[in-house]
Parts: C-alpha cells; structure tokens; sequence
C-alpha cells in the first residue's frame, strides 16, 4: 500500500516531516509522497529521514492552476529522484505570489476592523502561509467560531476579504513539470464539482488530457467506491497514469487518514517506468 499524496508543516499540514515519516513506518505504508503546496522543504526535510528507515519517499508538490473558469489543483510527482533547479526556482516564484496575496488579504481584514497582523499568521504558516492559517488566527482572536466560518465570513471565495490569487495555468504547470521529468496528475476530480454529470466531467477530462495532463488521482479520501471506478475507467480508456493518497493534512483534516486509501504499489512502478521511458538514452563518447 502507498500513500502519494500527504502535506507535512512545511504547508498546510500539522505533522512535522519526520512525523509524518514515523507515522507512515507504523502504517507499513511502502512508499510515500509528500506533496506539500508550493514548496518542497517538507521533502527535502524528510529525505534523509526516510532513507535511514529504508522508506521509498517520493518527491512531489501541490499546485493551483487557472484552467478556463476552474481552478483545478495538479500534482507534480518526481518518481526518478527529485525536481531540478529550474523548477524549484519556479515554485519559489509562485510562492512570492502566495505572499502578494496573504500582504493584501491583510489589508482587506484590516479595512473591516479585524485587528490582525500578517506577522501572527507567518508564525502559524512557517515557510508557507495560506488562508488555513489564517482561518486559525482569526479563531483564536474569536473573529470565527471555526475554520469554515472563517471561510464563509471573511477569505473564502464569498467572503468579504477574499483575495484572487494569481497562480500558473495548467498548461504552463504541466509544461514545468516535463521539463524536469516530471508527471502530472489531477488532484482529487470530485472536487471539480462535475461529478453528478459524468458527461461534463469526462468532457472537462478530454480537455486536461489534451492540455497534456498524465494521471488522474483515482483514489482519494473524499472518492466513494463509484467515484474510483469511474476515475479508473476513464484512464484507462484513454493510456492515462493512476495515482492515489489520502490528502492527508494532520488534524487540519482528521477524516483524511495516512495510509487511508487503498492505492496499489503498482501505481509508482508505473510512474516510473513512464518516466524512463521518456528519457532519450545517453549518447556514446565519441
């Protein structure tokens, strides 16, 4: 069993990353992914953790993409290693934009009388600061009852502070992860919000495929057995990658449960050969 899809501190998750290897060693998980949004220092924290207890940690990222009048979120997996300098360099970049954001979701707060500074959400967030963190500072300073509250009243996309955030296409994201070996795969579909129309959904598919989408994330915590079916059918009509994890966030989503979903070690092995395959063969000294 793998897990290729989790989120440690270093994003929106409450594990540290060498908890986060501890608990997938006690799951007896054989591989897993950290996917932390718009950054890799989870990963990169982890690595020499996991390696030390023999745990196949795979390289990967979270991200936000802009696709016609959706926002879908791509997972960026690095099966053969890690993703190289130019695209790390491009994620920092995305990560700047993220503060843009949170500098101006401040200043919208601020207008409204809510006495917060972004300084206290930078302390919740660390290396990167969300609109999690900031549903968890305006609890505790009792500007909402909870965090979906927090959502609905003031940074959720009807509330009164709400800041559009400016992230990559999904052409452009997919394009990134190619040029560093990469593969590309749809995070959790049902969050499209075509799953009661199956006809639109695989229509919207059509499209991310001929955008150049690799994968579909098939299983999923919030995927029922009807949902995996129809994921795993359609890709593989149409020669596409699996993937498969839980999302899982520590208790920021306590129903998402590492090792939760049943996704199959043979999701990875073909990942990677997909990938070796991509690779044009070393010319010979001449």
């Amino acid at each position: 069993m793998i897990d290729l899809h989790s989120h440690t501190n270093a994003s929106d998750g409450t594990d540290a990353p060498e908890r986060l290897v501890t608990l997938a060693l006690q799951r007896q998980l054989e591989a897993l992914a950290i996917t932390d949004h718009d950054t890799f220092a989870g990963f990169d924290e982890a690595l020499p953790i996991a390696q030390a207890h023999g745990l196949d940690l795979v390289c990967g990222v979270e991200l936000s993409c802009k696709f016609e009048a959706k926002s879908p979120h791509l997972l960026g997996y690095f099966p053969l290693g890690s993703a190289d300098a130019a695209f790390r360099a491009w994620v920092n970049e995305i990560l700047e934009s993220r503060r843009e954001r949170n500098r101006a979701l401040i200043g919208g707060l601020q207008k409204q009388g809510v006495r917060i500074e972004l300084s206290e959400v930078e302390a919740v967030g660390r290396s990167i600061t969300g609109r999690p963190h900031f549903a968890r500072v305006l609890i505790d300073k009792g500007y909402a009852t909870d965090r979906q509250d927090a959502f609905d009243r003031y940074i959720g996309e009807s509330g009164s502070a709400f800041v559009e955030r400016h992230g990559p296409t999904f052409e452009e994201a997919i394009e990134k992860i190619h040029a560093s070996s990469g593969v590309s795969s749809l995070a959790h579909p049902v969050r499209l919000g075509l799953a009661s129309n199956p006809e639109k959904e695989a229509a919207l598919f059509d499209r991310l495929r001929a955008a150049g989408l690799d994968a579909l994330e098939v299983w999923h915590t919030d995927h029922v057995p009807a949902l995996v079916r129809r994921y795993a059918n359609y890709a593989e009509r149409h020669g596409m990658l699996m993937t498969g994890g839980s999302d899982y966030h520590g208790d920021n989503k306590p129903n998402a449960r590492l090792g939760g979903v049943m996704a199959p070690f043979t999701l990875l092995e073909a990942m990677r050969e997909a990938r070796r395959a991509s690779i044009p063969p070393a010319l010979p000294n001449q």
